[in-house]
C-alpha cells in the first residue's frame, strides 16, 4: 500500500552533498521522507516527518486514490555573504506517494501538522467495513407434493 523507502537515499544525500546541488539552489529533485502507518479503529493514520518546514510549503493532492505529499524546506539564512561551516539537514522538495487502496476514504482526509509531524486520517470506506448479512429461509414457500 506505501511505497517503499528508496535503498540508495544515502548515496544520493551524499552525491548531493559532495556536488553541492542543495545549497546552489537545485530543488527539482524529490527527496523521501519518512513516515509511519497504522490502523486505528475505523480510520488509517499516516504520519510524516518535517521538521523545519512551514505549514504553507506542504501541498497534499489525491488524484485516483494515489495522495502525494510534498514539502520544502529552504534555507534559515537568507542572506548570501554566509559562509555555511556544516551542513547535514537536506534542504530542498521531499516528496512521498501513497497508493490507496479501494477501501479508504479518500474523499474524507484529515490533516494536521502539528511540531513538524504532519498526520493524515484517512476514513475507512462503509463498503470495506465489516458488516453482518441476514440469512432469510424460504421454508414458508415450500409446496409439499402428493403423488
Amino acid at each position: 500500500m506505501l511505497m517503499r523507502t528508496d535503498p540508495f537515499r544515502e548515496l544520493d544525500r551524499l552525491t548531493s552533498q559532495l556536488l553541492g546541488t542543495a545549497q546552489a539552489g537545485t530543488w527539482s529533485r524529490p527527496n523521501p521522507m519518512p513516515l509511519d502507518a497504522w490502523r486505528e479503529g475505523d480510520q488509517f493514520v499516516v504520519c510524516f516527518d518535517l521538521p523545519g518546514v512551514a505549514k504553507e510549503a506542504i501541498e497534499l493532492d489525491v488524484e485516483r486514490n494515489v495522495l502525494t505529499v510534498k514539502a520544502e524546506r529552504r534555507p534559515a539564512h537568507t542572506t548570501e555573504n554566509v559562509e555555511m561551516q556544516l551542513s547535514e539537514r537536506p534542504l530542498g522538495v521531499f516528496s512521498r506517494q501513497l497508493f490507496l487502496g479501494d477501501t479508504l476514504d479518500a474523499e474524507h482526509i484529515s490533516a494536521d501538522y502539528n511540531a513538524g509531524v504532519l498526520t493524515l486520517r484517512i476514513p475507512i470506506a462503509e463498503k470495506a467495513k465489516p458488516r453482518k448479512i441476514e440469512i432469510t429461509s424460504a421454508e414458508s414457500d415450500r409446496k409439499e407434493i402428493t403423488a
